[in-house]
Formats: C-alpha cells, sequence, structure tokens
C-alpha cells in the first residue's frame, strides 16, 4: 500500500487506522516506511528497517531519508551483441516518466540503424555498431547516480501552471512538460514532470514537420499530466523555437495539406494558438530531448531538470512573443538547380512564322555586323530559314529536355522513367533532339524518319501547331497531329492536336457549342392548382393558306393561327386571325377571354419567329394595355430575344396542331370558315390527350386529360347517359368530380414531371467579361457576332440561364443556350480530357430546344423553366 499526505498528523491517523484495520484481521503490519522519522521511531515493528535505506517502488528506487528518486540500470555487456540482446538491455531501463528520455534516445538512434542494416535478430552486429554500444552502455550505466526530488510541488502553492517545451532535429523530436509553482511568498519552483522522445522516421522529412510532431506529442503530453493532477491548474503555455510551427497554428488548417491538417487540428483541439511563444534554441530544454546528452551530463544540467532560468523571473521577463507571425505554407525542398534565363521569351510572341523570320533577320544582321565586305540583303533565302528554325528547336528542346540532353551527350543511358526513352531519342550532327524510333530502313525522308522531339507543353510547340493547323485550312485534330509529325514529334501530341483545335476561334464559331444549363425548376405555375387559363402562353403559327370563295375568282390570302396553353393543365385554345395586326390580336384575345376566362398573366416570346414581323409583337402586346382597358389587370411577361426554348410548353403544342393540320389539310386550300373548324376539332383532339403516360393495367381509370378540367370529360368521348340518383344532388356530385380530378392531378400528373428528360447537369458558367459569340439562326456561323458577358440574371437555383451582352450595337439580352463561349483561356479542361473524341470536324447537332417557362426582363425573372418532351 502506497499512501501519502502533506500532514504529520494526517499521516499518523492514516497510520493507526491502516493499522488497526489489519489487526482486526490478525494481520500485523511487517514492513512499514515513511519519510517521516517521527512515525518511523514510535513503532517497534520496523526498528530493523533502516531510514536511509532504498526501496523498490512501482520500479523505481526510493530513498525515504532524501525522498528521492533513482534508477536502476543494469546492462550486460557479457552477452555477444546482437539486435535481440541490444534491444533487451535497452528496455531494461524503467523510466515511466521520460525523465531520462535525453539519454535513452541515443539507444533507439543505435537501434534505428540496426533496422536500416536489416540483420537478423540473433547476428552479431558489425563491430563499428559494436564498439559503439559497448562505449554507450558504459556511459548508460551513470544513469545510477540520478536522483529526483520524488515532491514536485510547493504544499502551499498559490498558483501552479504548466509549461511544455518542444523541439525537433534531423534524428528525433520531443517535448518535456513543467510544473511552475509560486507560492504565497513569491518563491518560484520549476520541476521536471514528464518528457517524450521519438526518433525520426525512416523516410526523410522537412523540419517544421517534425516540430509540428512535437508539437502534438507535447499537446498530448501536458493534456494528460493535467489530468494527472489533483491541483487546480491556473495557466498553460507551450513552447517552440519554430516560428514556421508557430505560422501553421495560426493558419485554417483548410488551406494547409493534409499531413500538417490533421496535426493541426488535433493541435487545436487540445490547446489554442493564443498560448504558444517563441523560445530562443539555446533555452529550449526539449532541444536535448531531440539531440541526446550524455549520461555524465545529465546528472548536472539545470536546464534539463528547472527548465530555463527565465522562468523563475515574472512573465513580463520572459521571451517576447512573435507577433508578426506570417501565415508560411509548407515547402519541402527536394533539389537545388540553377536557373538561367533564356535570352528568348517564347511566351511574349504569338506567331511561329513572324518568330521564326525575326530570328532570321537577327542572324543576317551578326553576320552582317561580322563580315561587312560580305552583306546579305534582300528577302530570306530558305537556308537562313532553316537555321533559325533550328537555333529555336534546339532552344525549346534545352527548355524543356535539359537533363535528357546532358545524359545523352555524356553516353550515359536515360532514366526509366523518361518520357521520351520509348523514342530512342538521339542528337544529330546539329544538335537537334530527334526520334530514333525503329523505322531507320524505310525509304521515308529524313524528317520523317527521325522527327524533331518537342514538349507538348512548350509555346513553341503550341505556335508551331497553330501555323499548321492554318496551313492546312483548320483540319481536325487527327489530320493536324498526322502532318504535324511529319517533321516534329509532340509528346503527348494527341492533347496538343484537340488543344489547339479547340481553342481556333475558327472552329470554335463553325462547331456552335452552346451553354447547355441545366434544366430548371418548374415555374410555381406549372405546380399549383387554379382554374384553366389563368396562367397561360401565347404563341403564333403560320402562315396558312386560305381561299376568298369556292369556284373560280377565288384569291389565295394568308392568315395566322393563334394559341393559347394553360401552364396547370396543358389545355389549349386555338383561335384564327387573319393577320399580325395589333388589332387582329386584340379581338383574338378577346374572344379568347369571352370563352375561357380572362387570364392573370400571359407568357408570350419576343423573337423574329413571327414571320416578316421582327419584333412586332412586343409591340401589339404592350400596345394592348393603352388601347383597351379591358386588358389593364393582364400582366403580359416577355421571354428574352431570340430564346424559343424559353416557351418550349407552347412550342410542342403548335407543332403538335402542324401534325394534325398536315395529315388531314394536305394540299387543300380552305376558306377561312373551314380551317377555322379545322383547328377547332384539332383543339378537341389536343385537349383529350392524355396528360401522362397510360397503364397496361385495364383495371386502372381512364387518364387524365386536359378535357377533364373543361368540360368534366376528354372533349372527343362518346355521349354518355344520363345519370339517376335516387336523391339526386348535382352540385355535389359535380364538386365532387371537380376534386377527384384535381386529386388526380397532384397525384398522377405532378409525378411525371418531376425527373429532366434533357439537360440533366450543369456543364459550365459564363463569367461577366467573357467572351462570347452570338449564335443567329438563318446566318452563316462566320457571319456571328462577337459580344462580352455584361450582366448574368441567375434564377432561384442560383443558375444563370439569361444574360445580357454587349455587342456593337448596344447591350442586348439571349438565353445562354444561345451563345457560344470562346475558348481563349490558356488551360482548356475539356481538350486535356483522357479519351476525348477525336473525330474530325465533328459539330454537336443543337437539338430542339423546348425549355418550359418564361422571363421578364425588367422584373421578375421566371427563367425556372422546365421542357416540354416531345412523346
Amino acid at each position: 500500500m502506497i499512501t501519502g499526505s502533506n500532514q504529520k498528523d494526517e499521516l499518523s491517523h492514516v497510520y493507526n487506522s491502516v493499522k488497526s484495520t489489519l489487526s482486526s484481521a490478525c494481520f500485523p503490519i511487517h514492513k512499514f516506511r515513511t519519510n517521516c522519522p517521527e512515525i518511523l521511531s514510535t513503532e517497534a515493528e520496523t526498528e530493523s528497517l533502516k531510514f536511509d535505506k532504498q526501496s523498490s517502488i512501482l520500479g523505481l528506487l526510493w530513498v525515504p531519508n532524501t525522498d528521492e528518486l533513482k534508477f536502476s540500470v543494469n546492462i550486460d555487456l557479457d552477452l555477444k551483441f546482437t539486435k535481440r540482446s541490444i534491444l533487451a538491455n535497452t528496455c531494461k531501463i524503467f523510466d515511466p516518466l521520460g525523465l531520462l528520455s535525453a539519454c535513452t534516445i541515443n539507444a533507439k538512434f543505435l537501434l534505428q540503424k540496426l533496422w536500416l542494416l536489416k540483420m537478423d535478430w540473433d547476428s552479431v552486429v558489425p563491430e563499428d555498431i559494436a564498439k559503439t554500444w559497448k562505449r554507450l552502455a558504459k556511459s548508460l550505466c551513470n544513469l545510477n547516480s540520478v536522483s529526483v526530488p520524488r515532491h514536485s510541488m510547493n504544499t502551499d502553492s498559490v498558483t501552479v501552471e504548466l509549461h511544455c517545451f518542444v523541439d525537433a532535429s534531423q534524428a528525433a523530436y520531443g517535448a518535456c512538460v513543467y510544473t511552475r509553482s509560486v507560492d504565497s511568498v513569491g518563491n518560484v519552483t520549476i520541476h521536471l514532470m514528464t518528457s517524450k522522445a521519438r526518433v525520426a522516421p525512416i523516410k526523410p522529412n522537412t523540419i517544421p514537420r517534425l516540430e509540428l510532431c512535437g508539437a502534438l506529442i507535447g499537446a498530448r503530453l501536458t493534456s494528460r499530466v493535467q489530468e494527472s493532477l489533483r491541483c487546480d491548474i491556473s495557466k498553460r503555455y507551450y513552447w517552440t523555437d519554430s516560428t514556421v510551427v508557430l505560422s501553421w497554428l495560426k493558419m485554417q488548417p483548410r488551406d494547409l495539406n493534409s499531413f500538417v491538417c490533421n496535426r493541426i487540428n488535433e493541435i487545436h483541439e487540445l490547446t489554442s494558438s493564443d498560448i504558444w511563444r517563441h523560445v530562443p534554441t539555446l533555452l529550449n530544454p526539449a532541444d536535448l530531448a531531440s539531440r541526446g546528452v550524455e549520461p555524465s551530463q545529465l546528472k548536472d544540467c539545470n536546464l534539463w531538470w528547472q527548465g530555463p532560468s527565465f522562468l523563475l523571473q515574472k512573465e513580463d521577463k520572459w521571451p517576447r512573443n512573435l507577433t508578426d507571425n506570417v501565415a508560411v505554407p509548407e515547402v519541402k525542398v527536394h533539389s537545388i538547380t540553377s536557373e538561367t534565363n533564356s535570352i528568348l521569351q517564347f511566351e511574349e510572341h504569338s506567331s511561329s512564322i513572324k518568330l521564326i523570320r525575326s530570328i532570321a533577320y537577327l542572324f543576317r544582321f551578326l553576320n552582317n555586323c561580322k563580315n561587312p565586305n560580305n552583306k546579305q540583303s534582300g528577302d530570306l533565302s530558305p537556308s537562313e530559314i532553316n537555321n533559325s528554325l533550328t537555333y529555336l528547336i534546339k532552344l525549346a528542346q534545352k527548355e524543356s529536355f535539359p537533363k535528357e540532353i546532358e545524359t545523352i551527350k555524356n553516353n550515359k543511358p536515360l532514366k526509366p522513367k523518361s518520357t521520351i526513352l520509348p523514342l530512342s531519342p538521339f542528337i544529330d550532327s546539329d544538335g537537334v533532339l530527334r526520334v530514333g524510333g525503329r523505322l531507320h530502313h524505310t525509304d521515308l525522308s529524313y524528317n520523317k524518319k527521325h522527327p524533331a522531339l518537342l514538349n507538348s507543353k512548350h509555346h513553341f510547340t503550341k505556335l508551331l501547331m497553330e501555323t499548321e493547323h492554318r496551313r492546312l485550312l483548320h483540319a481536325g485534330p487527327q489530320q493536324l497531329l498526322c502532318s504535324f509529325r511529319e517533321n516534329y514529334w509532340p509528346i503527348p501530341g494527341r492533347i496538343l492536336a484537340r488543344k489547339i483545335v479547340r481553342q481556333c476561334v475558327i472552329c470554335t464559331r463553325l462547331r456552335a457549342e452552346t451553354v447547355k444549363p441545366l434544366m430548371g425548376n418548374l415555374p410555381s405555375s406549372r405546380v399549383t392548382p387554379c382554374y384553366p387559363f389563368q396562367t397561360c402562353g401565347v404563341d403564333f403559327a403560320g402562315p396558312f393558306f386560305i381561299s376568298s370563295k369556292k369556284g373560280r375568282g377565288n384569291k389565295i390570302t394568308k392568315c395566322y393561327l393563334c394559341l393559347f396553353v394553360c401552364f396547370t393543365t396543358k389545355a389549349i385554345h386555338l383561335e384564327l386571325v387573319s393577320d399580325l395586326s395589333s388589332a387582329a390580336f386584340i379581338l383574338c384575345l378577346r374572344r379568347f377571354i369571352s370563352r375561357r376566362s380572362k387570364p392573370h398573366s400571359i407568357h408570350c416570346d419576343n423573337a423574329t419567329n413571327f414571320v416578316g414581323a421582327n419584333n412586332e409583337l412586343r409591340r401589339v402586346y404592350r400596345s394592348c394595355l393603352k388601347l383597351d382597358s379591358e386588358f389593364s389587370s393582364i400582366k403580359f411577361i416577355f421571354n428574352p430575344p431570340y430564346s424559343p426554348t424559353f416557351g418550349g410548353i407552347w412550342e410542342s403544342y403548335v407543332k403538335r396542331a402542324k401534325f394534325h393540320l398536315k395529315r388531314i389539310m394536305g394540299n387543300a386550300s380552305l376558306t377561312f370558315e373551314e380551317l377555322s373548324t379545322l383547328f377547332t376539332q384539332i383543339e378537341a383532339v389536343l385537349n383529350s390527350r392524355p396528360l401522362y403516360p397510360l397503364s397496361s393495367d385495364p383495371h386502372d381509370l381512364s387518364p387524365l386529360t386536359p378535357g377533364h378540367f373543361l368540360v368534366g370529360q376528354p372533349l372527343t368521348s362518346l355521349p354518355s347517359p344520363p345519370v339517376t340518383l335516387k336523391n339526386p344532388n348535382r352540385y355535389e356530385y359535380i364538386e365532387k368530380l371537380r376534386q377527384d380530378f384535381w386529386q388526380r392531378w397532384k397525384s398522377e400528373y405532378l409525378a411525371e414531371l418531376q425527373d429532366r428528360r434533357k439537360w440533366r447537369s450543369h456543364q459550365r458558367d459564363v463569367k461577366v467579361g467573357e467572351m462570347v459569340v452570338l449564335k443567329e439562326d438563318n446566318t452563316p456561323p462566320l457571319m456571328w457576332r462577337f459580344a462580352r458577358v455584361h450582366k448574368l440574371y441567375p434564377g432561384t437555383d442560383g443558375i444563370s440561364r439569361v444574360a445580357d451582352f454587349l455587342t456593337s450595337k448596344g447591350i442586348e439580352s439571349r438565353a445562354l443556350n444561345k451563345v457560344c463561349p470562346l475558348p481563349l483561356n490558356e488551360e482548356d479542361e475539356a481538350c486535356e480530357k483522357d479519351g476525348a473524341s477525336e473525330k474530325d470536324g465533328a459539330c454537336e447537332k443543337d437539338g430542339a430546344c423546348e425549355k418550359d417557362g418564361a422571363c421578364e426582363k425588367d422584373g421578375a425573372c421566371e427563367q425556372d423553366g422546365a421542357c416540354e418532351e416531345e412523346e
């Protein structure tokens, strides 16, 4: 039993209580030892035990008269020196608190060397290691004379502080924790509580990382000490001589790499960055644990046992903390090379032809200066062009393959990981690095058999391939690479060829790859129950040719179809109008209101899809508000110009109406009344069309159609027999039918609108200031105008589908699926993907846009429309 007390009376009471308890069971105390002579002298049973005799307590030796702890180190030097015996003797040093870690770390250094030798456990170690171990073992025996005070703090301490010091070297890292207790008088006592040292990993690491590992074990060690002590700790301080670690502690962990981030996060959980301080290396006791000291020096080392001397002073005398820590990212030095600035900056040139000619004229000037009697003038000769090109190729190769060129010149083999090793490169008589290959015995030209090696990432290679692309009249990547390899061999070539074609402005305009935003969410008017045609869309179709009368003398005139479609029930209303004038549309709208009730809002196009009218419809719609107060409460919402995708719901119904019209009418010439009647029949057919796919189960109810919301049944259904009820209540019956229709609308129809039929992923975002090409119908791609993104209009989901563009004619609004971004950035991610298509002249087909919804340019933006898919 081991116990203690700060008071003699209390200790005597504990002893008497234990003695009486054991005596009651006939267990008299046989051995009793204490550092208090007064208690020891009163007991006859303990007279045979000497007061100054050592006792073994928990693996350590305790001297009662001095109240000190000592260590027992017994190393057997008679055994043969093997890895097993060295490890066994090292583990004999029992030091649970790590008070001797500054000495035992030397033995760990030796064990790490043995592990690197990969020796067997019972093999005799080399002679040099045996000598080192023999000398180290003898010095470790001196630890028997090291004694440590058992009592670590004053009994009347007012404040107790914990001070943790951490440090690291290339060989090890460690931490040591001290208690600093101050009594009521102001006396300061410093005592080493525990320490820990670890050897650095075998894999080389940077000093800042090892310092960080030392800081981590210091934080863990201090936390355990605080949990073990029964007194209240007023403050904690952490000291390190690494400014890099202090900077990492003040940074956001997410800005660091995984190794540093994980350790900084754990340190932040145990400590806070404001209690970390900087200490000079000479005053850091953890430096002893990271480098190791001789046991003879450790015994009288005050820096190790009492800590740095400044802890005995007041806090204002301590080393000043570094307040100007700058966030320092981790930098690992792998090698040091000398950097030489090239006399030619390739990135400052945009044309290989101009660059080659400029260098050729420069060489001519130098030649004329050296040989004034034989000056050259006039046009550049082919030899001058070739010399200039050869010089530029050699310069580009020197910047791209410096190590490979030096290795080949020294007749040494290339490294296995070299990218040009499979090509068996060699240097020709002109100093150009060329492909060796396996085609030496072919009858091809020298340049085709041994093309010059170039790095695809070099700017000069890009300039040469751009020139070849224009020479081949903007050929595709496959043909471009094939032609380019007749003189040069780029590494890797396919990626560069795709990049050149993709970044070509002319090819981009001809490919017409538009932005494809994610299909927007359905607007509230599509998914909220309401009366039919409360929110509707309108569109014109035609012209259709009609006869003025039957028989001779008839004249062929034009007429147009006006289509109204309900956003909620998808019911349609067809009206035949004589022209696109304001008066004709007003009369058409009045007929629609008289039959279907006044709508709350009308969505309509604002583009040139009205044949021969250009922007006439916008003026017509807005003039309606001024001419007649009957339309004053109707809100017209205009789509962006040239954006049929925002009117997909009515564009699809225009297509369906024409589908039936072409099959019935054919080439016949109908009168106005006949065509109006035909359109009315088409309206009935379309309003009897199911809202969702039919079920194959014969027991299911008949499908829901727009006609159910208009007349209670499909408009093309046969008449039903009269309903006879025992207690007729017609109103309740009709109301029940209406509620059943809307319940089926919610449960059956809305579920079909859940998935996205197209545009399922958001490909990319255009940015303000980015250059684009405006796609225009009925215009050749090379005539499309350039524009710059001026303003974006994000939808409710944060994705922009409409933007304003700054053109030569001013600011214009367009949907983003009608613009083609120009690949002007240096890094084109799309062409860097492995396995990208290499098909020459491939052009994405611009599919039919049937995106539903509308957008009001000046006001609320409702571009979160849905696509009305053709069935």
